[in-house]
């Protein structure tokens, strides 16, 4: 049975009743400012604090309620760490005069209140001089999109002032919650050693800043290779959770075309933990976009029910939605059901959703609403 822990006004009345029946001469009531009333106050007080101490002590000595460095050192024993926040990377170009450059340390001022520092001396050619930038703090918000305004932080001779983003800054991550690490936590205790299987595959690439959910096709390719899909859903989530680049393997895999983007971020991580032999293809699913026509609502269909709606429905594609699978007509049932609305009636799709092929994955297309 579990302990229920006494709130402070028990502690409070247990105090004072302990004081009237202490068995002192004169005492059958305690007055609100006498002194043995503010001493049962804040021995109270003291032992709700103790209660406090030892409750946290308790979450702390398992590692499915544990939090902070205490929830890392359970993940050390399995090898496993929180992630932390990396840095986005990217170029910007601006308009140039002659064979002009911007030299390597510039500080350049992006849309977003970004500021990012140029990791080289810049490329001119035709007149636009190409700048490679790093951006200076690290977190998912420095990720930002191809045409953003770039300003130089102190002018160059013979460049322009004002440019733009002409290659995406990506593979900026957020340093990993509690609640994340504590999942990957709770999976490495569960799943015992590693052997090279699938579930060491989805738990290595979800050990990378960015990655979220992945998947494994073992001979995806043929015989010895194993494929891997897998979704950023924070750091691309403008994108659909779709990592950016293109698929392949390692930069030192030499089996294979080389990736790039977010997809060599992942397969250069895959090949120092994969088993000698694999060889490991890192693809992004191939979004396929699922329409939903909602109908039958009655009076309930609102604006801010179609929200939940809509939410729901991007919930259960986030959860069961995978490369190659097929949801069934229970799953959005089930999803919009939960909402406790009066009615409704999901007139599209009206049966199962195949995957078009292994690595075609279903996705929230559009959602209307009839009447």
């Amino acid at each position: 049975m579990a302990f229920s822990r006494p709130t402070l006004t028990d502690l409070r009345q247990q105090a004072l009743q302990d004081i009237q029946n202490g068995g002192i001469a004169g005492v059958t009531a305690l007055l609100r400012f006498s002194v043995l009333y503010v001493l049962a106050m804040v021995l109270a007080g003291l032992a709700h604090l103790h209660y406090g101490y030892l409750d946290w002590i308790a979450k702390q000595a398992v590692p499915w309620t544990a939090t902070g460095v205490f929830l890392e050192a359970w993940g050390g024993l399995k090898k496993i760490t929180r992630k932390p926040a990396t840095t986005a990377y990217g170029q910007v170009s601006f308009g140039v005069t002659g064979a002009k450059t911007v030299p390597t340390g510039t500080t350049i001022q992006i849309t977003g209140a970004l500021t990012a520092i140029s990791t080289d001396n810049s490329v001119t050619a035709n007149g636009v001089t190409v700048v490679s930038c790093a951006v200076q703090a690290a977190g998912a918000a420095g990720n930002a999109p191809v045409g953003a305004t770039a300003t130089l932080g102190s002018p160059v001779d013979g460049i322009q002032t004002t440019g733009s983003v002409t290659l995406a800054f990506t593979g900026g991550a957020d340093i990993e919650n509690d609640s994340d690490l504590r999942g990957r936590v709770l999976d490495a205790f569960a799943e015992g050693g590693e052997n090279g299987n699938a579930a060491d595959y989805v738990r290595w690439a979800k050990e990378v800043s960015g990655v979220t959910r992945a998947w494994v096709n073992a001979n995806g390719f043929g015989a010895g290779t194993v494929v891997v899909y897998f979704a950023m859903d924070n750091v691309r989530s403008a994108q659909g959770g779709l990592p950016q680049g293109t698929d392949g393997a390692a930069s030192a895999e030499a089996r294979y075309n080389t990736a790039t983007g977010d997809q060599l971020l992942l397969a250069n991580a895959l090949y120092l933990q994969r088993p000698v032999t694999a060889l490991v293809i890192v693809c992004a699913p191939v979004a396929q976009p699922v329409n939903f026509v909602v109908s039958d609502l009655g009076d309930g269909n609102t604006t801010a029910n179609q929200i939940l709606i809509i939410n729901a429905l991007q919930d259960m594609f986030t959860r069961l939605s995978a490369p190659g699978t097929t949801l069934y007509q229970s799953a959005w049932t089930e999803a919009i059901g939960a909402l406790d609305l009066d009615r409704f009636a999901v007139i599209s799709p009206a049966e199962s959703i195949v995957a078009a092929n292994i690595g075609a994955m279903p996705v929230l297309g559009t959602v209307s609403f009839a009447s």
